[in-house]
């Protein structure tokens, strides 16, 4: 790449902030946090349950439990859903509610209104339903609405009721994972759908020139970095061809350059060229950049209808790799490089006139292909004498287009050691190329 220059009220003693007090059985009732007030997880260490039931001697109900280690489970009971939200604070770990409660604003036909106020109310914490043993449908189609569980009344004893508790915080752990998963799965679906839709489906209708090209980002996981290449054929048979590089790795490195490389399109298919093409890109980036030390080196080549002859404009790129038969595959001349964009306002780059010949191959690429590391402890770069001599090799190997590109990018990978750190493109025009 380039190098960017989250209470009891049968217990006073409870509510008014005093030390959690012991039940008569032995489960913990206590005092909630306010809300907005930090919580102490090292003093929070077993589970809390929030019993939202409008009997007042209702937690009596609740006999003595214990978790999964033997340490007793702390109980806040709520007479209502309004001391219910009160008391609902991020220390809390599983709800035990009644059915028969009423929910405020809700109608009277739905008999599972409290819980979808609850789930509403609470819809990271697991949730147990409580109800008469004849109530069963009604218990099962809780479970349906989103409960973990369901408990009836009569058949309530403190080992059931502990390992409903347990259960319950486990099942909402692991449908809480479960959906985040999914959600995480989607948005990587979603996004490489996206990435591919990025890259450039070259228009070329008309023309002789074979195309070819390799993408490689050095982001993790991604599909798409801050390389970016194009190639159009223009109504008067001339074939332009360009590829760049952001500075940097990122997602907004990525976005910048799809921004460029659409602007290309469109400027080139608009007939612009050469220095007024690039001044032109250089104020898009300007405008698009999220830092004004942020910029891009491009190459591009306008290919004359013969296929003969091309224009040559470099922005601070590595210079492309020409191959004729019978003749050593070399660089295209470089001296008249011209500033990479976004570094000098009022910069110009200027055009060179390339002869081509009758037959060619001609390779443009971003410097992800040049520095990678190589030799003993890899503290080299490959750099471009090492990526000539490796594709002449190649060349007389007999490798051509698609197969030349794959065997570069996989020995470059190879050399380094392992994967490349950073973005690699690379794209072949063939004209008449033997063998390609």
């Amino acid at each position: 790449m380039p190098v960017p220059v989250p209470r009891q009220r049968a217990i006073p003693a409870v509510e008014t902030g005093q030390a959690p007090a012991a039940s008569p059985g032995g489960t913990l009732r206590e005092v909630a946090p306010r809300k907005g007030e930090p919580v102490d997880n090292t003093t929070h260490t077993s589970l809390t349950l929030l019993l939202i039931e409008d009997d007042p001697g209702g937690s009596a109900l609740v006999p003595e439990l214990h978790d999964s280690a033997g340490k007793p489970i702390r109980v806040r009971t709520a007479r209502n859903l309004t001391e219910a939200e009160r008391l609902l604070t991020d220390d809390v770990h599983c709800i035990l509610l009644d059915l028969a409660l009423s929910a405020p604003g809700r109608g009277t036909d739905d008999e599972l209104a409290v819980l979808r106020h609850v789930l509403e109310l609470a819809p990271r914490h697991a949730v147990l339903a409580l109800t008469a043993s004849g109530d069963a449908e009604r218990a099962a189609e809780a479970v349906r609405v989103g409960a973990q569980d369901y408990l009836f009344r009569d058949e309530l004893d403190g080992r059931l009721l502990s390992r409903a508790i347990r259960y319950a915080v486990e099942r909402k752990r692991s449908d809480t994972a479960e959906r985040r998963l999914a959600e995480g799965r989607l948005r990587a679906q979603e996004n490489r759908r996206l990435e591919r839709g990025l890259l450039p489906t070259p228009l070329l209708e008309g023309s002789s020139l074979r195309f070819a090209a390799r993408y490689r980002p050095g982001r993790s996981r991604a599909l798409l970095g801050g390389d970016f290449y194009d190639v159009v054929r223009t109504a008067d048979g001339t074939v332009h061809a360009m590829i760049g590089d952001v500075c940097g790795h990122g997602p907004d490195e990525a976005a910048l350059g799809v921004e460029l490389r659409i602007a290309w399109r469109a400027l080139t298919l608009a007939g612009l060229c050469g220095d007024a093409l690039l001044g032109t890109l250089q104020k898009v980036l300007e405008h698009e950049r999220a830092d004004d030390e942020i910029f891009a080196t491009l190459c591009t080549v306008d290919i004359a209808p013969d296929g003969r002859r091309a224009g040559l404009c470099l922005a601070g790129h590595p210079s492309p790799l020409l191959a004729r038969p019978g003749r050593t595959a070399q660089l295209l001349p470089y001296d008249n490089n011209g500033p990479a964009l976004g570094l000098l306002p009022g910069a110009r780059w200027p055009r060179m006139e390339v002869k081509l010949g009758a037959e060619w191959s001609l390779m443009l690429y971003t410097d992800g292909l040049i520095e990678g590391r190589v030799g003993e402890g890899r503290r080299e770069r490959l750099g471009q004498d090492g990526m000539v001599s490796m594709v002449r090799r190649q060349l007389a190997e007999g490798l051509r287009g698609e197969a030349l590109l794959r065997a570069a990018v996989n020995e470059v990978r190879d050399l380094n050691g392992g994967e490349l750190t950073d973005d690699v493109a690379v794209l072949l025009l063939d004209r008449g190329f033997e063998g390609s």
